[in-house]
């Protein structure tokens, strides 16, 4: 386990569990499919996002057969989608905000326009 109490699993559990040989996952780790975390006796520790990552490249490569550059370019798409989402989701929070806001002023306007007080949204 690391610090976080995070479950991490050595090559050979990870191997049993996929019924893959331990060399496959070194080899997913040089084509840079895999990242896994290393012990201070440099053993690989792999961790649950790793294992969705191993069952998303067996997907891809047994039930689709996707070979290792088209699983890499997946992978790269994956992410390249998920950053967008996450600067989609940025720029809606700050529409929302803005809105928000422009809809206060008005507010504020409208109350003074009519000579009535206006609250403090402070």
């Amino acid at each position: 386990m690391a610090e976080t109490g995070e479950a991490l699993f050595t090559i050979s559990v990870v191997a049993q569990r996929f019924d893959l040989h331990p060399q496959t996952l070194r080899v997913y780790e040089r084509e840079g499919l895999l990242s896994p975390r290393r012990s201070s006796g440099n053993t690989r520790l792999y961790s649950q996002a790793d294992i969705e990552r191993i069952r998303l490249i067996l997907s891809l490569t047994r039930d689709l057969g996707v070979n290792l550059a088209g699983v890499d370019v997946i992978l790269r798409l994956k992410e390249q989608l998920r950053e967008l989402e996450r600067e989609r989701d940025e720029i809606l929070r700050f529409i929302v905000a803005e809105a928000r806001d422009g809809r206060r002023t008005r507010q504020a306007l409208v109350r003074t326009r009519h000579g009535k007080p206006s609250r403090s949204n402070g």
